[in-house]
């Protein structure tokens, strides 16, 4: 069958740091050939570029200003983003980044603004870009709307939205990631919204360590989750078998789907 590939994780997440090396072999052991890590600030972008270069084969980086993350950027955080991304043309990517009203106390005005820089350096580096949105798909629609994106289109990570914007998000150029999360008993909703998605749109992730499957779809659990278990990146491999089942094909169809998606929007320099 064809390889695994994960549109969205967070190797460099210093809760994964102790147990990366065994982490790395177990991706390599279920079959994933890249995942793009994403960082989320200021202070993770190095280390998502030492990953990346420690790990050619493998992992795809990106920088991003979460927006969780912008009350602590710096004030030349655009031009050190510009940077990361000029440095090796085409290989550094945009994100994760975008618009959060779910989180306490939001400034959406502010999140608006670093997301739009963010949205405006990936189209004018025809770069693909990963967008967070939680509980507030009018701000983003409105920004999609009105400004220039990338010609290969956007990627909407973990998609939670309704079924009801697909067709509308489909337009504007969205890709949609499927994460374990979403295979819980009370994500029906989500699942009929990947039922809606046309095939060429679709990619799975694992969003690691975060987005944890339910517990009969984890094969995989990391030594030092604490009490609060954390989402191993080879779970990637239940994921895709748990969305094959939601959308009713066989897993090697969708395997070789999503392997067509994945380097339809990810410039993956093949080796």
């Amino acid at each position: 069958m064809s390889p695994l590939y994960d549109a969205h994780n967070h190797l460099q997440d210093h809760r994964l740091l102790e147990e990366l090396p065994d982490i790395l072999s177990a991706m390599q052991d279920v079959g994933i050939a890249h995942c793009v890590v994403n960082g989320t600030c200021e202070s993770d972008w190095d280390r998502v570029l030492e990953l990346a270069r420690a790990n050619p084969e493998l992992i795809l980086p990106s920088v991003g200003l979460h927006p969780w993350k912008i009350s602590s950027r710096s004030d030349n955080w655009l031009e050190r983003m510009t940077s990361a991304i000029t440095s090796d043309p085409g290989s550094v990517y945009v994100g994760e980044c975008g618009l959060d009203r779910w989180v306490h106390d939001p400034n959406i005005e502010e999140q608006k603004e670093v997301f739009v820089s963010q949205l405006t350096l990936a189209a004018e580096h025809n770069l693909p870009i990963s967008i967070h949105c939680l509980k507030a798909w009018g701000p983003l629609l409105d920004i999609l709307k009105k400004n220039h994106l990338p010609d290969r289109g956007f990627l909407l990570h973990s998609y939670g939205g309704s079924p009801e914007l697909v067709p509308e998000l489909v337009d504007l150029g969205a890709y949609f990631s499927f994460s374990g999360y979403f295979l819980r008993e009370n994500k029906g909703r989500v699942r009929e919204a990947f039922r809606r998605i046309p095939p060429h749109r679709v990619m799975v992730e694992t969003d690691a360590p975060d987005m944890l499957p339910p517990e009969n779809h984890r094969r995989y659990a990391l030594k030092n989750s604490g009490v609060a278990p954390m989402n191993h990146p080879a779970n990637l491999l239940s994921v895709m078998e748990g969305l094959a089942k939601t959308l009713e094909i066989e897993e090697s169809q969708l395997r070789s789907l999503i392997s067509k998606n994945f380097h339809s929007f990810f410039p993956v320099k093949l080796s």
